[in-house]
């Protein structure tokens, strides 16, 4: 799966503030995963379930931004999906469906400099948000209540409202660790191995490992690695490659 590049929402990477119509219909989706049995398929199929990929259209849709290297806009969505939506299910739960490679763009650093940020087709976007609904709280539970980050329901106001808290209690010092290009150098097959602690559903890894694979467009030319996951655009990081 690809990293989102920063989020200033609660809830998912890159979401407006604006609660969409229809989420309780998606959300009681995504809270069956107790219910999910062992065995290739059944979490695919939660996945792929008409609440949930509807849910996952109206995120990507929501969310706006540039097309990615089949050039197909977030507006062009509904029509090409009334047409080919059920043949894309088909293919996805066949395990036919191939990822395009994500489109590599380079935008302006406030302090100097460029970054590398990828854009992937807006129907992969909406297939990697509907995985992320039903398999985000799979692994909601192994996460530190001191995490803040890329959670549902949590964001930054709430980690500086908790700083503070430590702040009256004495604490002074504070520890600023950053891995540089930690996600560039991530090895696969050990991260589907992690993974699989969790997710016991062989089709989902199968089409996770597809997208880490999916490979990067730049000029012309798909490159593809062994290792890390492309840095994907937010909102404000499309917003400025449209600017650009």
């Amino acid at each position: 799966m690809r990293r989102e590049q920063k989020t200033e929402q609660s809830g998912y990477p890159c979401e407006d503030r604006v609660e969409l119509e229809g989420n309780k219909g998606a959300r009681s989706i995504v809270k069956l995963e107790n219910e999910v049995k062992d065995g290739t398929g059944a979490l695919l199929a939660k996945v792929l379930h008409r609440d949930n990929m509807n849910f996952a259209y109206k995120r990507v849709k929501q969310n706006g931004g540039a097309a990615g290297i089949d050039k197909m806009t977030v507006g062009e969505m509904l029509g090409y999906l009334k047409e080919h939506g059920k043949e894309l299910i088909e293919k996805v739960a066949a395990e036919k469906y191939q990822p395009q490679p994500v489109r590599r763009v380079d935008i302006p650093k406030p302090d100097g400099g460029t970054r590398q940020l990828g854009i992937p087709t807006v129907i992969d976007r909406m297939i990697q948000q509907a995985l992320v609904l039903v398999l985000q709280p799979l692994f909601e539970k192994n996460f530190s209540d001191s995490s803040y980050g890329f959670r549902p329901g949590r964001n930054a106001r709430q980690a500086i409202k908790k700083t503070r808290e430590y702040y009256e209690q004495g604490y002074t010092k504070v520890v600023d660790i950053d891995l540089e290009k930690y996600f560039d150098t991530v090895n696969h097959d050990m991260l589907i191995e992690m993974i699989r602690g969790e997710v016991k559903d062989e089709a989902v890894i199968r089409l996770i490992r597809k997208y880490l694979k999916s490979g990067i467009m730049e000029n012309g030319v798909v490159n593809t690695s062994d290792k890390g996951t492309p840095q994907v655009c937010c909102r404000q990081a499309i917003e400025e490659v449209k600017a650009s």
